[in-house]
């Protein structure tokens, strides 16, 4: 089965983040820039919470906080659910629905970011291997294999 880490070597190697002191409005442009629907909040290198779109609309919009006084630490997810790189993607995919999450963030052994995978990138691995199998039924029917 395919892992975290495979997954991961088929991804562009960069890693998103901001601070806790960030402001809201901040994080967002920097989402927006980058076109994608969270941050991971890293203090001295460390992963300490993830901010999300979820975040935005639950912490700030619905709580009529303003985006340019609020720091992203006063309302990211700090309860980040994180896997390792061995986990493999049907253990993540599992983890995602039960735990009602978008983003996973990749932790090594030594505790360092080794990057962030999105329920995007799972389906998109999931289809190309389905896609792969085909091929291979279709060519063992048609009796190329």
């Amino acid at each position: 089965m395919d892992t975290m880490a495979e997954l991961l070597a088929t991804k562009p190697p960069r890693i998103i983040a901001t601070s806790p002191t960030a402001t809201v409005r901040q994080a967002t442009q920097l989402m927006n820039e980058h076109g994608i629907g969270s941050l991971l909040v890293t203090e001295a290198g460390r992963l300490i919470g993830i901010f999300t779109e979820r975040d935005v609309l639950r912490r700030v919009v619905a709580e009529c906080r303003s985006p340019e006084t609020t720091c992203v630490g006063d309302v990211m997810t700090s309860q980040v659910v994180c896997v390792s790189p061995e986990t493999t993607i049907e253990e993540v995919a599992d983890l995602m629905r039960r735990q009602r999450v978008r983003h996973v963030p990749i932790i090594d052994r030594d505790e360092n970011l080794a990057g962030m995978v999105s329920i995007g990138d799972i389906n998109a691995h999931r289809f190309a291997a389905c896609a792969t199998e085909l091929v291979q039924v279709q060519a063992y029917i048609m009796g190329r294999a």
